[in-house]
Order: C-alpha cells, then structure tokens, then sequence
C-alpha cells in the first residue's frame, strides 16, 4: 500500500493525531488586542450576525490586468467571476447547495477573472461551461536557478489516432482474461485481417490503433485454454486435468468508434485552446503502459515488480516491492512522461500455514487456535488469492472469502443429492490421496457463502502478485517507509535506471504510434522565495527573527502573544512512570512555557492522578469534578497526560471525553518523551499549549506592518478544507470533513475549525451551506462557511471583504465538480448573511499526492541543496512542467530531513481577487512559517494542514478502535456510523463540541 503521508519527513512532532468541531455551532473567538504598539482599524460593534453590510469596493476589480474573456464551447453561456454583489433569490430549503448548482443566469455572462452582469447567484451546471482561473503572467520575485524534474519530453505522434469498441462473449469481468484473449487474437489475425497493426488496449472495452484497421466492424472466434479457474471471472469447475485445461470459445467484435484530434492536442498544448482533449491523451497513456502492462504488475498507474529491487520483509507475511510511477501529462513544454519510484505492500507468496503463522507470530502446528486468532486469520485472508499444492501440476486458483469456525477433523459435508455425509479428512484421502497432517487448522472457505468450499491450509500457498490493500500497523508502516526513503540523488538514478530499463525507444508499441520519449529529465527555471521575517514579543532578547534554510528556533524568545495557564491537572497513564519522574517532566514543562513567553502556574490544582487506560473515562471525571470542587466551581483550563507508548484506543478515548463530553483542553504526552527529556520536545509541547490555550506563538513581520498584498489592505480570511476517508476496505464508515478559517487579521494566525461527518467516501463537502425549517423561525440558514465568517466577525469587529480558500485533497478529474458545489456554496452563505454581501473569492486547490519530484541541477553544489540533499525551502516552479494555460505552481517550502522532498502543487481555479504569480507563490510560501506546531517551515500551507489535523481528529469521535480479538470500544463511535435504512444511507452527525474548546485550536 503506498503510503501517503501529510506531513512530510521534517515535520514530524510528537503527537501525532488531532480532533473535531460541530458545524453547527459559530466559532467563538476571544477579540484581537492591540498589541506592540500597533493600532488595529476602527472596530464595527460585535454581533451575531454580521449586519449592515456594504458591497465592498469595485476598484479596478472587473479588469484582469487586460487579459480578455475567453469564448466557451458551450454556446452562449461563458462563466465569469463575480466582481459586484449578487442576490439570491428563493433559497430551497435543503440541507446543501440546490442540484442544480443555484439559480439562472439572467443577463450577462459569466467568464473567470471578469465582470458580472445582474444575475441570480449560480454557476452553470456543465463543467465545460467553466473556464479555471487563466495564468495571470510568471513570478519574478527570488533568486533564479534551475532544476530538473522527473518529467520527460514526449513527441507528439503524427499518425492518426483510432478507437475501436470491443465486446467479447461470454462476458468476463477479469481485465488479465480479457487481455489474453485479445493477445491471441493480434498475435493470429495482426498480418491478416488487422492490416499489420499492432493495437493497444485497455483491458476493458476499447482498442487503438494508429491508423486505421481495414474494416470499420469485425467479428472474430478466438479459442483459449482456460489455465486457471476464476471465483470472479468466468466460472469454471473443473473434475480433472482435461477440464481444467480445456479449451474455450470467444466471440469477439472489434468496431470503429471515432479518431482522436490531435491537432486539438497540439493546440491546446501551445495555450491556443483551453479546454484539454482528454480522449486523445487518454490513448497515448495507454499506449505507453501496455508493455509495461504486460512485463510488471500494474497497480493503478504503478507497475511493480520483484526483479526491480530484492522485495523487503515487513513483518506479519507482507512484503515490500519496488516499482515505478508512470503518467503522460500536457505540460508547457508539450507532453510530458511523469516516471517516479514507489513502493507497496505485497503479501508474500508463502504457503498460507506459514503466512498464518507469521501473522500470529507463534507456531500454529502445535497449539490450538484462539477465537481472536480466528478473527485475524479470517481479516487478513478474506479477497486474498490462493493456489491448491495438492494436486501435483494442477494449480487451481481460488479467492479465499472466509474461514471455518471449526477445526478440519470437525468439518463434514454433503457428497451427493441424498445428503451423504463425509468429512473433510476423508474426502482428500481419498480423492487426492492427500493426507492432512494439521487437523486441528481451521479450512479456508473458497467461493460463495451460499455453496462453500472446504481446503485444508496446508494444500494452499498464496498467489504471488497480490497488492494488500488493508491498513498496515506502525510497524510494517516504519518498514515500508525505510524502504521508499531515498536521498535525492539516489532516487534520481533511480528514475533515470528504470526509464532506461523500459526502453520506450525499442517499445513496440510506441514506435507503432509514433511516440518519442526523451532519456533526460526536464530542465526547469526555478526560483528561490525568500524566507518572510517573523514577529516575536518585544520582551524577548530577539524581536524577531529571519529563519535560515526553513528553520529558527525559540532561543531568546518568547511568544508574541503567551497564553495564561492558572488551573491545570495530570493524569498519569503510564505503569513505567512514577509519580517522581511525572512530577520532575512538568515541571520542566511548565518551565520551558514560562521561558517561552506563557504564565504558567507552577503547581497543579490536585496531585498526579494515576489510572489504569481502561479506566480513562473514570478518571477523566474524577479529576474534573475534583478541581472543580477545589477551586469552587472554577473549570480546569488545561490537563496534561502521560500515556503508554503503544496506547491502543487511549489517545483517541481522552481526546473524545475531553473535547464533546467535558469540555477540556488537553495535551498528551508519550512515556518515552519523560524518560528521555529534550528541550527541543519541550519547546514544541510548549508551542502547542500556547495556541491550545488561544495565544499565539508569531506572526509574520509584514502582517502587523500591514504589507501583505492582497491581505493587508482590507480584513481577509483564509480558509483551509479537506475531506479525508475511511481506510481501503472500510465501507461503513463515514467520510470527515473539515474547514478552518483565520480569526484575526491582519496576523491571519490563529485558526478556529469545524467539522461534519458525510456520506462514506463523498469528497465535495457537504456542510459548508446548508438551510433547515424551523417550526419557530421559518427557513435557517447555518453551515461552516457561514459559521465561521460570524466567528471572524465576533474575533476582530471587521467584516472579510475578501476570501482565500485553499482546498486539499482533491484530484485533477474533481477540479470541476469541487469548484461548481463548493464556490456554489460559498456565495450563498455570504448572501446568507446580507443580499448584497458578496467578497470576492480565491479559490486554490492544494495537492501532495502527485508524482512531480524536483532535484538540485547540481548534488555536488552544496550552496544549491539543504543538508538532507534536497533543493532550497522556498524553490518555486511555474514554468515548463505547468500547465499550458491555467495558474498553477509547484512550491518546495519545507527543508527535507531526510528522502526526496515533494513538493506541494497549488493550482487556482478560481481568481477574483486579481493575484499575480508573485502575489499568490509568496503569500502561500509565507504562510509555510506561520504553522502553530513547530519552528520549521512546513510543506504544506498551514490553513490546509490544519484542515486535514481536524478532519483526522474527528474520525476520534466516529469510529471505535478494533481491537485484535474483533472487540470494540468506544461505544459513542457506533452512534456516528453510517446507518442504513430503506435502501439509503444516512450520516448521523458527530457529537458537539463544547463551546470552550471551539474558540481555539485544539487539533493541534
């Protein structure tokens, strides 16, 4: 399983998991105070709603620095950006956007970047009616330099491109049958009645030629020995080894469908054309990977392989394969071959005895199996492919989909239609003169549930190839990322070993079409952003500070805004840690806090509590109520937590209790970090309290002088949203997600979030506008966008006259449908809160899970590289490997530690705030600084980063922790799991936040 992480490499600071918000409830934020002498704007009265609101200015807001609307395909209908407020007119009362993505246009157009005539507010409900933001220009600011990128220059072909519908008879379901019977079929008919052509194919329905095939439709009969038995293919059941290898008849029918365009391509890919011809790359995609199809073992766009590195053990019958990434992209500098390395878990090819007793990591020859032996048996076998050995050269293949709850001597079933009883044992004997030695194993069950079929675990061997698709545990996690770590100038020859590995000079089926890779990876101009410098309190020695190579640190200062811990307690979880060693860890903590610029009692209210984890509610309760009763009714303000290092459901039980049931502020400690004390873990713990307890640790040096373009000059908040999904093979859980939004400007710090449970793998976030009847009140307007634009308001006394949404998580093929709901939803819960309240609105896509990695041009220049080998925090590129029209960049902001550093792609769909290159690259590169948890520059813009802490947190609140025998705790969890009724499935929402811990930023 390839692993995706959100932070990278150097960012890694202690605990590791974060929590949730209800978005039904506003933000409350404490009001921002003028501070180091600066004076903030005249304050409006605070309110719950934001009243008496004014279109903010149109100045120069309907020109787009003289770039001109461009035309749509779709007749006479364009898009444009709203630059004017608009109305909404008759709302319907629903828990979301209307499906048809609002209301008519009535006059004007709609273009991005330009002006809005009078219109209801909506966005047309075809994507390709909408136009992303246009590139505004290139950056200039930094210092130049170039690097390479793992993108290779492809010729565009110059034959035609064809596409042929293919139906084969019976129907398979299995992509690799499906190619086997389609190989035959080239390899009799290619030099007769295919013309010479050697078509590529895609496993499924369609056929491409270059140039085209003599007929326009075909059929064809083509014979195939059916070498394996396929539970999910075609069904076969075979008696003996004729059977088995017999042979089977298919009807095929190739017919002509259409010829791609590739003059739209090459117009497109010279920025004439803006909308992309997706089926012309779509077949030079395929075309690319049908060897590599053939020789590896594909896996989405990966193929992987054994012979491409020795596999790795990971522990528990897994193993780690290498193999390589491959994607053809439109850049500017044309089409572009994306290679890059990766790695995935693979259940080792074992006999499945042996795989058990990894697994368990015991012998199971000799003792009996437990019922959460069973249970871990059955999880991880179930979908898992095995081969019989019983049979001599007969290697029946089956789909395993469960096992038997009693041992095989117990098993018996019926031979014949009289219901003839014979056991397991017997009829192997018998048949197969097979004698099962382990009696005392449980039997795979191969098939349907409804007609099981019995085999003994030791005539069965998993089948080699196999992806494991299901979570991974910290430790095969440390194992396979040992595995993908690789320095910078390794994994660049790397990709260049396995690009000349593949060949595609001598592939067949790119010189059939035409295709000319490059063997050099893509020179690229860079720049290097400067570091921003940042603010810290004036009582420190340091006032402030420029950090050097994304790093600073909190020697000689303090916080520029400490909080005040008065009434605090601890718990401690952890057998190995005496009371003494607590006792001596925070006090080492408190001081490192009141070093660090926070007033922090230096005694708790009560003595260490020590409890056993399975009592954490318990004690949770106890000293809760205990320091309350001390301090006469006054709340706990902080609680600190000592847990074991392997805490099971413990960190996630203590988040819950602590944030929707009592209402406390929490920071949890691991034993390992008490035994060993670092200042550098205290100082990040201490960061941490800091904004949990609502201060601030910095800011930027340009936010309180008030020289941020685009930010400074009128109130703005910046959003950050991610939606993040049940683990793979998960299908009952829901999906989270969560928006944060700044509550102080201009410092555009601190982050107030919120969150919601939706529909199970459902990426458009549905909560952001919502209305419901009231039976008092009518019509109700709420959501999270709503909410926490109230909450800004409540926090600084201004109202956002502008609006920067940065969106994470959200694939190339959702561009369209994400902006259309979300942007959708935006207006209206602005018009929610006044007719004419419209701030124009950017809206930026964030993505890590890309395969663009970007290298030094010289490894041996140090002056060109950080210490882990890697290019410069601040290394921006919008050129070459970009796309050929649409604004977007690729910014490096982080220093790597160690592996290659990626860097995180943002690509603005949606423009109205009139940013240039510079503007948007330094603004996200600046914000990179400001993250709350540690003194390092992170690799993604913080509003997204916290986003996606939220979301994770809240799965806290959703989902009990399996444990190893099927057990479950955490009861709330079953409450916010998805249910269904009636066919149709239904989210119950997450329990509410306490109002204390809204107003700050628990989740980190």
């Amino acid at each position: 399983m390839p692993i995706r992480q959100m932070k990278e490499s150097s960012e890694q600071h202690l605990v590791i998991k974060t929590q949730s918000q209800n978005s039904m409830n506003p933000v409350l934020m404490v009001p921002k105070t003028a501070q180091n002498g600066k004076v903030p704007p005249p304050q409006e009265p605070e309110n719950s709603k934001l009243h008496n609101y004014t279109s903010p200015p149109s100045k120069n807001r309907g020109r787009r620095r003289g770039r001109g609307g461009r035309k749509s395909d779709q007749g006479d209908i364009l898009m444009r950006q709203s630059s004017r407020p608009c109305t909404v007119a008759h709302k319907p009362v629903s828990g979301q956007p209307s499906e048809a993505l609002s209301a008519t246009i009535r006059s004007g157009s709609m273009e991005n970047g330009s002006h809005l005539g009078e219109m209801e507010m909506g966005f047309p409900s075809s994507s390709k009616s909408l136009r992303f933001a246009p590139r505004p220009g290139f950056g200039q600011v930094g210092t130049k330099c170039i690097v390479k990128a793992n993108h290779f220059f492809t010729e565009l072909p110059n034959k035609d491109l064809n596409q042929y519908d293919v139906t084969i008879t019976p129907e398979v379901v299995s992509r690799t049958l499906n190619r086997a019977i389609m190989a035959e079929l080239v390899k009799i008919y290619k030099e007769s009645d295919l013309g010479m052509r050697l078509p590529a194919y895609d496993g499924r329905k369609s056929l491409y030629t270059a140039g085209e095939l003599p007929f326009t439709s075909k059929e064809f009969k083509i014979k195939l020995v059916n070498e394996d038995d396929r539970i999910n293919g075609l069904k076969v059941s075979p008696s003996s080894i004729y059977e088995l290898r017999r042979e089977r008849e298919y009807k095929v029918v190739i017919k002509f469908v259409a010829r791609a365009d590739l003059h739209h391509l090459g117009q497109f890919l010279a920025g004439k054309r803006a909308d992309a011809p997706q089926e012309a790359l779509q077949i030079l995609d395929i075309v690319l990977r049908e060897l590599s199809t053939k020789r590896y073992c594909p896996v989405g766009r990966s193929f992987f392989s054994r012979d491409i590195r020795m596999p790795q053990r990971l522990g528990e019958g897994l193993e780690s394969w290498c193999g390589f990434y491959q994607s053809i992209r439109p850049t500017q500098m044309g089409l572009s071959l994306n290679i890059d390395m990766s790695s995935a878990a693979f259940i080792e090819a074992l006999p499945v005895v042996e795989f058990v007793a990894q697994l368990l990591g015991k012998d199971v020859l000799l003792r009996p199996l437990s019922d959460s032996d069973r249970v871990k048996i059955k999880k991880a076998l179930r979908g898992v492919k095995v081969e019989v050995t019983h049979r001599e050269n007969v290697r029946r293949k089956y789909r395993v989909s469960g096992l038997t709850s009693q041992p095989t001597r117990e098993l018996v079933f019926p031979v014949d239609d009289n219901s003839t009883m014979k056991s397991v044992v017997e009829y192997f004997q018998e048949m197969y003169g097979f004698t099962i030695q382990h009696t005392h194993l449980p039997c795979l069950q191969v098939g349907n549930q409804k007609k099981a079929n019995y085999l003994p675990m030791e005539a069965c061997k998993i089948v080699e190839g196999q992806r494991y698709t299901k979570r991974l545990n910290e430790r095969q996690i440390i194992a396979l990322l040992k595995v993908t770590c690789q320095r910078p100038k390794d994994r660049e020859n790397d990709i260049l070993e396995t690009v000349q590995h593949n060949a595609y000079g001598h592939d067949p089926y790119a010189e059939e079409f035409g295709i000319k890779i490059s063997k050099k990876l893509a020179s690229v101009e860079a720049r290097i952003l400067p570091a921003p410098w940042l603010k810290y309190s004036d009582t420190g020695k340091e006032k402030d500070c420029l950090p050097q190579v994304g790093q600073w640190n909190m020697m000689n200062k303090k916080m520029i805004n400490g909080s005040i811990v008065s009434r605090w307690a601890c718990i401690n979880f952890s057998r190995s840690v005496q009371e003494s060693m607590a006792r001596g860890f925070y006090n080492k903590l408190v001081q490192m806090c009141e070093v660090s610029g926070m007033e922090f009692n230096p005694e708790p209210v009560i003595p260490i509590y020590t409890a056993r984890p399975e009592q954490v509610e318990k004690a949770l309760k106890y000293v809760y109520h205990a320091t309350m009763n001390k301090q006469k009714g006054k709340e706990l303000e902080l609680l600190l937590a000592i847990l074991p290092d392997s805490n099971g459901s413990l960190y996630g039980d203590l988040k819950r209790i602590c944030e929707t049931d009592l209402g406390l502020i929490s920071q949890c400690c691991l034993t390992k970090h008490v035994f060993k004390i670092s200042k550098q873990y205290l100082a990040n713990v201490s960061l941490k309290i800091n904004v949990k307890m609502g201060g601030r640790n910095t800011v930027l040096l340009d936010a309180i002088r008030w020289r941020i373009p685009l930010v400074s000059d009128k109130p703005t908040i910046i959003f950050g949203a991610d939606v993040t999904h049940p683990e793979s093979g998960e299908d009952s859980s829901p999906s989270i997600a969560a928006v944060v939004a700044s509550q102080d400007w201009p410092e555009v710090t601190k982050y107030a979030g919120l969150v919601c449970a939706q529909a199970h793998r459902q990426e458009l976030i549905q909560d952001l506008y919502k209305t419901w009847h009231d039976p008092a009140r009518g019509t109700v307007s709420g959501g999270m966008i709503r909410d926490l634009l109230v909450s800004f308001r409540k926090a600084t006394g201004q109202k956002p006259q502008r609006i920067i949404f940065y969106r994470d998580g959200v694939s190339e093929g959702q561009f369209y449908q994400v902006l259309l709901y979300e942007l959708d939803a935006i207006r209206k819960a602005c018009a929610s809160l006044e007719p004419n309240y419209q701030p124009p609105v950017t809206f930026i896509v964030v993505q890590k899970r890309h395969h663009t990695r970007l290298f030094a041009n010289n490894h041996k220049d140090r002056s060109s590289t950080d210490k882990s080998g890697n290019i410069l925090p601040g290394t921006v590129v919008d050129s070459k490997i970009c796309h050929p029209t649409e604004f977007d960049f690729y910014l490096c902001s982080h220093a790597g530690i160690q592996g290659t550093s990626r860097p995180a792609h943002y690509h603005v769909l949606w423009d109205e705030n009139n940013f240039t290159a510079d503007g948007i690259q330094s603004l996200t590169n600046n914000l990179c600084y400001t993250y709350a948890r540690c003194t390092r520059s992170v690799s993604v813009v913080p509003p997204a980063y916290y986003a996606h802490l939220a979301a994770f947190r809240a799965r806290f609140y959703t989902e009990p922790e399996m444990q190893e025998n099927g057990s479950t705790t955490g009861g709330v969890g079953q409450a916010a799991r998805i249910t269904q009724a009636a066919g149709k499935s239904s989210v119950r929402p997450l329990p509410a936040l306490k109002e204390n811990v809204k107003r700050v930023m628990f989740y980190c």
